[in-house]
């Protein structure tokens, strides 16, 4: 029947729904509360924005409707159901839903999640199906035509947020709510003015761009313009680049030393204890000491990586070595090139250690400001080897008329309560009680 591309962020993401039965309906209200699900750097390769193609058809017996819904990393497919959803206390009688009989798509397996809870217009889901919370207007099961979501901020809670279908909740937080319009049905999109850094402007959205709101991503995606800017003033750079960093800081100077001195280049990586063999070649008892001690504290990557960027840049000095440029010299060529190494996941890493002194960024969203600080746009990504820090900020360009556009995903809906008001067809923001 056709087939539809949309933008679409993959449902993968710190939080995810937990169907709790501690709704209420003595306040109109049906409450879902929300589970903190464990962020590593599989899930957050997962959450990744992209263009998904849309397409089912009918069968010739007319029992079913088969269903693929396709993305980047494969497809899942199933057919649509209808059946009865209980959400709390209450029950949503015929609820169209998909029913998935084939999972070929990495992220879903990775994360184990039962499926996703689509929170959008009836316009971009699959075949126009109606949405749950949308059934939940039409049979009356709710007061008023708007939903509200709150994602907490305290990282030693289990309890990850509540969604309130039906109203809001004032503990959820602070001072009032500034409301703008839906300027366009199928997302919730609204109009983002100026994006400021430390008060700077960074220019592009200045007057005006398009931003979705999307509780299905962790991070938030705009134009490279303006991400570049960003992470550039927080010191955000790719993990490729990260890494080599990590190396010639720790070891530049030992690989410096070990090549002057006249050990051949194919085994300095080995004696400086960063390879642990090459050939018949072993560590050296005074490295290999070094290596138990300090092999790559802090690294996001393996022993393996570590060692073929020691090699890299044990090539790199040697050619500047040939040369004949002073050691300044060579380290600061050797930089460079680390600067220069390619980005191939997206998403930039800035230093744990220097989040009290990085700049707040600012929306500017119905003429006022709405700032995330350091601790707010920066998510701690546990790894096999210790805890890195990732940039909430990854380029997306969507070229005009469409674009310039934004994705505001739970890095900002964390920072602020959020109502999604239908009936009104307007978005509200107020400062979140976390």
């Amino acid at each position: 029947m056709g087939i539809k591309f949309l933008l679409h962020a993959i449902c993968v993401w710190t939080w995810t729904t937990c169907w709790v039965l501690t709704a209420s309906t003595d306040d109109g209200l049906v409450r879902v509360s929300l589970k903190k699900q464990p962020l590593d750097l599989k899930r957050l390769n997962a959450a990744r924005i992209t263009r998904v193609g849309l397409e089912s058809n009918v069968n010739d017996q007319g029992a079913g409707i088969p269903c693929t819904i396709s993305y980047d990393y494969g497809d899942v497919s199933g057919f649509f159901s209808v059946d009865h959803v209980k959400v709390g206390e209450i029950i949503v009688k015929d609820q169209e839903f998909i029913e998935i009989t084939r999972e070929a798509f990495l992220p879903f397996l990775v994360a184990k999640y039962d499926g996703i809870l689509g929170l959008g217009f009836p316009e971009i889901s699959v075949e126009q199906a109606t949405p749950l919370w949308f059934s939940m207007m039409q049979q009356g099961h709710i007061n008023h035509k708007l939903f509200s979501l709150w994602l907490s901020g305290d990282l030693t809670s289990e309890l990850g947020g509540e969604i309130v279908f039906g109203g809001l909740d004032w503990r959820h937080f602070r001072g009032g709510h500034t409301y703008v319009p839906v300027t366009r049905s199928g997302y919730w999109e609204i109009v983002v003015g100026d994006i400021l850094v430390e008060s700077i402007s960074t220019g592009v959205c200045k007057f005006g761009c398009a931003a979705i709101l999307d509780s299905g991503t962790p991070l938030m995606a705009g134009p490279t313009q303006i991400v570049d800017q960003i992470n550039s003033a927080i010191g955000a750079e790719g993990i490729v680049s990260m890494e080599c960093r990590n190396v010639v800081s720790k070891y530049g100077y030992a690989l410096w030393n070990t090549l002057i001195s006249g050990v051949r280049p194919e085994i300095v990586c080995v004696d400086v204890g960063l390879c642990l063999y090459n050939g018949s070649q072993k560590v050296s008892g005074r490295l290999k000491t070094l290596l138990e001690d300090e092999t790559m504290e802090g690294s996001a990557m393996g022993e393996s990586a570590v060692c073929t960027f020691c090699e890299m840049i044990v090539f790199w000095i040697q050619v500047q070595l040939k040369q004949q440029k002073t050691k300044d010299a060579v380290f600061q060529y050797v930089d460079q090139l680390c600067d220069d190494l390619p980005n191939p996941i997206g998403k930039s890493f800035v230093n744990c250690g220097s989040l009290e002194i990085l700049p707040d960024v600012t929306f500017t969203i119905g003429n006022k400001s709405f700032p995330l600080t350091p601790q707010q746009y920066i998510l701690k990504v546990e790894t096999s080897y210790s805890t890195v820090c990732v940039s909430g900020f990854v380029p997306l360009d969507v070229p005009p008329p469409r674009g310039p556009i934004w994705v505001l995903g739970d890095r900002f809906l964390s920072a602020y309560h959020t109502v999604f008001d239908f009936g009104n067809m307007r978005v509200g923001f107020a400062k979140s009680a976390n």
